[in-house]
């Protein structure tokens, strides 16, 4: 168990937005001098203040020297975010114009916000908290608790572009041992793609489907982390190796991944019926995969067997 679960156990990747852009308005909205619009104006205002006043000098290695009041002062913030004191202050004072992902992703550091905290100040401001610069390995360590306990259920935890990072003993006994598997293969899609022997345990009609929607899903998610390495190297690993790869990619579709219906063969247990319950994270940007087999079924007695299998390893 500690083997196959210590491949989620990285360092997280910094959540904030990288880079300090325009500091007046979001893209989109240039030219606009008016106050916060799809946000709550005066509780973005509050917010600010509040977060101020709970920082202290020494958390962001300033000297406290004689102060009227708790917490920062307004030049302060100001200078840590890299803006204007007079913006700053106008966004307390509630008339300021709308602040862009970037300034908020600043304010954010300077307030050593966490990541609840920064979601809620991109709420108040009418924006969507950006996405992690790069897909996050790391999984939640209570997550990697949930899987060590579920020993009768095959579940996976895979990152944004499909890298396996964490697995319980039931997924092993049913897709086999990932930790045999080299790190830089250890893909969903890139399996599907470059392995045929994968691909022949999946049902032709369910092997079809999964092709279009993880292609489309992919092209999601580079569009999603356009600087990341990692999802361009896949992708381009996937364009010189698979030509069916090649020619979905073409196509280009978009579509999120969701829970989905598969039929799989184990080389024992023969052809198995399950439910893919893919259930995300979106603070890390994670999907946990949940195969279920419905009560009473040929195919949870075949899951009760491996479960015996696995019990024994």
């Amino acid at each position: 168990m500690r083997a196959t679960l210590a491949a989620g156990r990285r360092n997280r990747e910094s959540t904030v937005e990288a880079g300090i852009g325009s500091p007046m308005v979001t893209a989109g909205t240039s030219g606009h001098t008016g106050g916060v619009e799809h946000g709550d104006r005066a509780e973005l205002a509050a917010f600010l203040r509040r977060w101020r006043a709970r920082v202290q000098p020494s958390d962001v290695g300033l000297e406290r020297g004689r102060r009227r009041t708790p917490g920062l002062r307004r030049q302060e913030v100001a200078n840590l975010a890299g803006m204007s004191v007079d913006y700053y202050v106008r966004l307390e004072q509630g008339r300021g114009p709308r602040p862009s992902r970037q300034m908020l992703a600043a304010l954010g550091r300077a307030l050593r916000l966490t990541d609840d905290e920064r979601s809620h100040l991109h709420h108040l401001a009418g924006e969507m908290p950006a996405p992690p610069p790069t897909p996050v390995r790391e999984v939640r360590p209570s997550l990697l608790h949930l899987l060590e306990r579920l020993d009768d259920t095959p579940a996976l935890v895979c990152d944004a572009k499909y890298d396996i990072l964490a697995w319980n003993p039931m997924a092993t006994a049913l897709l086999g041992d990932f930790s045999a598997v080299p790190e830089d293969e250890r893909n969903v899609v890139w399996r599907f793609f470059a392995r045929p022997q994968s691909r022949e345990r999946i049902d032709p009609g369910d092997a079809g489907r999964f092709a279009r929607e993880a292609v489309a899903d992919l092209r999601a998610v580079a569009a999603r982390y356009p600087r990341d390495p990692g999802v361009r190297s896949l992708v381009d690993r996937l364009l010189t190796t698979s030509p069916e790869f090649r020619m979905l990619w073409a196509e280009g579709d978009v579509q999120v991944r969701r829970s989905a219906r598969k039929r799989i063969r184990h080389p024992v247990a023969g052809w198995l019926d399950l439910q893919c319950e893919a259930l995300h994270d979106p603070a890390r940007d994670q999907w946990t995969v949940f195969y279920v087999a419905a009560p009473g079924s040929t195919t949870s007695e075949a899951l009760r067997a491996l479960r015996g299998v696995s019990a024994g390893r």
